[in-house]
């Protein structure tokens, strides 16, 4: 029993697949035959864009599938190349093998079972949650980078010229050249793929429209003899399933892509894991992000290990999967069945693929991966977000998606350090009509009680912002139009309080007290008195005026001017005030009767209840 429950840890799809519900095989099946017909022409697509043949693109689609539907944790997610990490390999693998077919090969598999080993190594360190550090915007400007390289480095395919640029201004540049060097019989051919592509979804989405135009392509290539007018087509296609064999690792070689592997690892995953969880709230199912990494690190080490090169979660194949009601895991099989048997009796009509129509596929492709209205809406909500956009995006143009993606997470890290370092000081105020207390930002033609300052502090008190926060609390009372008497911090928003935090606060009381203000604390009683303990300070004069809310803060004040009004209308009679106290009390907090008028504000008082 032991044993089979440590299995299904390591294999959490294993389980499912052996419950089967024989109800679920059409829907599977149907899903898996469809996800076979989009992959099929993708694969060998990706394969052209990463540098590789047509048959290592077939070969990193099906081990990779089968070992991910028994490791995986997600029912949907369908694993594959993918156009990021594809054009990612080529930008890290080219310079390395310097025009050697062979080492191209060879480098290309090393970075992919490093990157599988990376994966491996980060699930048992439970790290699944580095993919969070990958904000968003950065994802987003890395597929519109990609998106745009892949569309540019298509252009010399589609025109049958050839060009020379390798990088993206420069490939920009070249494209008038390239034109005027065009292919005119490639180019008719691009525009009929093009029209396919473009049309057939609107006609109809039982047939995948990438696998209509290589079947149309590849016919006019055989029937018309499109090799004989100089368009360019594929070739011999290598049948035959894949050997497994184990890479020769040089040191000099791991050396050179152990970082790049680092990158594509945190790279591939988060792309995946966007698709995965996307799909598993859809459906409304949990993943577990650290089985996740374990997951692509062994797909991506036996795609290594069969000849291929770096998988992800493939969002257009998962997509038709759901698409078609897959239901399980066994999708993923069947499909890899299908390419299989592909691989073994039909390579022969692949050599008729024009190379024309695999650019053409690949620019629709990377096309459904643009996205620039998000950076309209990112301008209007969060402009720090747009930055990291663009500039994630311009980084991949200009340096390469591993270099672009470095720079992108440092500079979302020290927006992070920045944002926790100098948090918002708020200014609250009450709004008629409404409860609570609101920014005076959001309201700036709200009333503010004359001599009460309320504030909110949103972050931590610690050691790298406790400057920043007493500069904000005197620039809120230089604001103020009238005098302050009175400053009620709310003490909710700060999560954390470290020593020097106390320090700063205890200093910031002196520094009032001088100018005639008072300082009072106003929720997480409890939690400040735990602090003061564990930091164990000396004094406890902040102590005496914490409330547990901040509207006992608040009503004590307003007693208090209550009770300086009536001691000054009957020449400090004690027995008067008393009885003005009492009557103040009855009408406002019960929970926290003042004090007497005649004691100081700063007295020592019994704490109020608990409240966080």
């Amino acid at each position: 029993m032991q044993a089979l429950a440590h299995l299904n840890r390591v294999l959490p799809g294993l389980q499912p697949l052996l419950k089967y519900r024989a109800a679920d095989l059409p829907y599977d099946l149907r899903a898996g035959l469809s996800v076979a017909a989009v992959a099929i022409p993708i694969a060998i697509a990706y394969a052209q864009l990463a540098g590789f043949s047509p048959s290592t693109g077939l070969y990193a689609s099906i081990l990779p599938m089968v070992v991910y539907a028994f490791a995986g944790t997600s029912r949907q997610l369908i694993i594959g190349p993918d156009a990021a990490t594809c054009a990612m390999l080529a930008a890290v693998i080219a310079p390395l093998a310097a025009g050697n077919s062979g080492l191209y090969l060879t480098y290309g598999i090393a970075l992919t079972l490093l990157t599988g080993a990376f994966c491996l190594a980060a699930s048992f360190l439970r790290l699944g949650g580095l993919a969070d550090f990958l904000a968003k915007p950065i994802i987003i400007g890395l597929l519109n980078g990609v998106s745009l390289t892949i569309l540019i480095g298509q252009v010399g395919k589609v025109l049958g010229s050839k060009p020379e640029a390798t990088r993206f201004f420069k490939q920009l540049l070249e494209i008038p050249h390239l034109v005027l060097t065009a292919h005119w019989p490639t180019v008719v051919l691009s525009i009929c793929c093009a029209a396919v592509m473009f049309f057939m979804p609107r006609y109809t989405k039982r047939v995948p429209a990438s696998l209509a135009t290589m079947i149309i392509a590849g016919l006019a290539a055989f029937l018309f003899g499109l090799d004989k007018h100089g368009v360019a087509l594929i070739g011999p296609v290598a049948g035959g399933l894949p050997d497994l064999e184990w890479p020769e690792l040089h040191v000099d070689v791991v050396g050179e892509i152990a970082a790049s592997a680092a990158g594509l690892a945190l790279v591939l995953f988060t792309s995946g894991m966007l698709t995965a969880r996307s799909f598993a709230e859809r459906n409304g199912y949990d993943i577990d992000v650290d089985r996740e990494f374990a997951a692509f690190g062994l797909a991506n080490i036996v795609s290594a290990l069969s000849q291929g090169f770096a998988v992800t979660g493939a969002d257009s194949r998962t997509a038709v999967s759901d698409s078609n009601g897959g239901r399980t895991q066994l999708v993923s099989i069947i499909a890899a069945l299908t390419i299989s048997l592909l691989l073994l009796v039909g390579t022969a009509s692949l050599a008729w693929l024009p190379i024309p129509a695999l650019g053409v596929v690949l620019m629709f492709a990377s096309w459904s991966l643009l996205d620039f209205q998000v950076f309209r809406r990112y301008h209007q909500i969060e402009r720090s977000a747009l930055v990291l956009g663009v500039i994630t995006m311009l980084g991949v143009l200009a340096f390469g998606a591993i270099k672009a993606i470095m720079l992108a997470v440092g500079l979302a890290l020290l927006m992070f350090i920045r944002r926790v370092a100098r948090p918002d000081c708020e200014e609250l105020v009450n709004i008629p009509g409404r409860s609570g207390l609101y920014n005076h930002k959001l309201f700036p033609n709200a009333a503010i009680i004359d001599g009460l300052l309320l504030l909110r502090f949103c972050g931590p008190l610690v050691f790298f912002n406790a400057n920043h926060f007493r500069a904000e609390v005197h620039r809120a009372i230089a604001r103020q139009p009238a005098p302050v008497e009175r400053v009620v911090l709310d003490m909710i928003a700060m999560t954390d309080v470290d020593i020097t935090g106390i320090d700063t606060l205890e200093r910031l009381d002196a520094e009032l007290a001088a100018k005639n203000v008072t300082l009072i604390l106003a929720g997480r009683q409890i939690e400040f008195e735990q602090w003061l303990i564990t930091t164990k300070h000396p004094d406890e004069s902040l102590q005496q005026r914490a409330f547990p809310t901040m509207r006992q803060a608040i009503r004590h004040w307003r007693v208090r001017e209550d009770l300086d009004v009536a001691a000054a209308e009957t020449d400090g009679s004690a027995d008067e005030t008393d009885a003005a106290a009492a009557a103040a009390a009855a009408a406002g907090d019960q929970d926290n009767p003042p004090t007497p008028a005649s004691a100081s504000v700063n007295a020592p008082r019994a704490p109020g209840p608990a409240a966080g």
